[in-house]
């Protein structure tokens, strides 16, 4: 047997210190994990901002609310769980996708009428007699706090960062990842000239380099002016977030309001009946921009899903000559469902309900005089709307009426 020199400590001594130096590092590996994710946690709104946030009137007892209630929560442990460990088999693409590639010399020269680039997800370049507005600008590689973990992209940005054209406006429709990218607003940050986001938002730009007097901050309803084209923030029902504190800054849509055209983004949303009022308000539109991926009956109280995303194209008053464009999809795995469900779901739901809709490829642009309308993506097993449909609680008969049943005759 072995015997250990008066130098050397015990074995179970030593085996603790090794466990020691392990449970050590572990904590160094997780504090500086965390401290990577804190810049891009933003910062929350005070001083006049926070003052301005509670004159709100859909903010009470410290958080934003929505005007219908929210009944669904997709935070919940088993909806979580099984997005880890379940849903379909078909989630992310198993061969590269048909992107567009584009570079500077594609937008040398602003376009006199609309046209809209599809940049992914809800990436969106919209340039409406002359004025260049940028939608959600996401050109990180995670939708996520961490540059290690969290839902990659399924393909590289159509169009390179530094081969963006000058834009005279940034849009936000609300703080999460997806939406609000860090690394994307830092590169942006000396570029843009205007930057109009939902209220509180500014905090985090602020944080991130953007000058104060670049930012316009808004609720519902507010208008303002760049460039000769009015942009509105509309009605949204969704909720806020890029941390443990929730609904401290607001979530909006946006119509964008041109002498020849008009527009509408729906930012991330349920249905809601708000709709209607945007499209007497605001509409009809040309083209609208609605969310039709990432969706579940777990919380059809915070996405629209691609049937309810017909419905809100009909409710804004895009379905009379509008064509629709859906967005939110096949760029992040943020959901049970197959990538390429909602495309399918919209098709089927936008045939039955006559309503003119665009498949573009990813960096691919249009216009409503001439737009890509076949699928371009593959032929995958999914689940139809009567397999498993999402529909938004609260909602008056009016509304439910115009939620397309494909297959069904309405």
């Amino acid at each position: 047997m072995p015997t250990l020199s008066p130098a050397s400590p015990p074995v179970s001594r030593r085996w603790l210190r090794v466990l020691g130096w392990g449970v050590g590092l572990g904590a160094l590996a997780v504090a500086g994990l965390v401290a990577s994710m804190g810049d891009a946690f933003g910062a929350s709104p005070d001083g006049e901002r926070l003052a301005r946030i509670e004159r709100s009137p859909h903010y009470a007892d410290g958080r934003f609310h929505n005007a219908l209630p929210t009944v669904a929560d997709g935070a919940s442990f088993g909806v979580i769980w099984e997005y880890l460990t379940g849903g379909s088999d078909h989630r992310q693409p198993a061969a590269p996708l048909p992107v567009v590639a584009r570079s500077a010399a594609d937008f040398a020269e602003a376009t006199a009428s609309l046209r809209v680039t599809w940049l992914g997800h809800s990436t969106v370049l919209v340039e409406i007699d002359g004025t260049r507005v940028l939608l959600d600008p996401v050109w990180g590689e995670r939708a996520s706090p961490s540059p290690w973990a969290g839902a990659p992209r399924f393909y590289a940005p159509p169009l390179a960062l530094a081969g963006l054209p000058d834009v005279d406006a940034v849009l936000i429709s609300h703080d999460h990842y997806d939406h609000l990218d860090m690394p994307t607003v830092r590169a942006l940050a000396d570029r843009v000239p205007r930057w109009l986001v939902p209220l509180g938002v500014g905090a985090h730009l602020e944080a991130w380099g953007v000058a104060p007097e670049t930012i316009t901050e808004v609720d519902w309803w507010d208008e303002a002016e760049v460039a000769g084209v009015t942009l509105v923030s509309t009605p949204a029902r969704h909720f806020s977030g890029r941390s443990l504190a929730r609904d401290r800054t607001l979530w909006t849509g946006w119509g964008i309001v041109g002498d020849s055209a008009r527009v509408w983004y729906s930012g991330d949303t349920a249905l809601t009946p708000a709709f209607a009022e945007i499209g007497q308000r605001l509409g009809p539109f040309d083209l609208t921009l609605i969310e039709s991926g990432a969706y579940d009956a777990a919380w059809a109280d915070l996405h629209l899903g691609p049937e309810q995303a017909v419905a809100a194209h009909r409710l804004v008053q895009g379905g009379t000559g509008g064509l629709m464009v859906p967005v939110h999809w096949g760029l992040f795995d943020l959901a049970l469902h197959g990538w390429t469900e909602p495309a399918d779901r919209v098709r089927a739901a936008a045939a039955a309900a006559g309503v003119a809709v665009a498949f573009p490829r990813p960096g691919e642009s249009l216009s409503p005089e001439a737009y890509p309308a076949e699928p371009w993506w593959p032929s995958l097993p999914a689940e139809t709307a009567a397999q498993a449909p999402a529909v938004s609680s609260g909602l008056p008969d009016s509304v439910l009426a115009l939620i397309p049943r494909p297959g069904a005759s309405e």
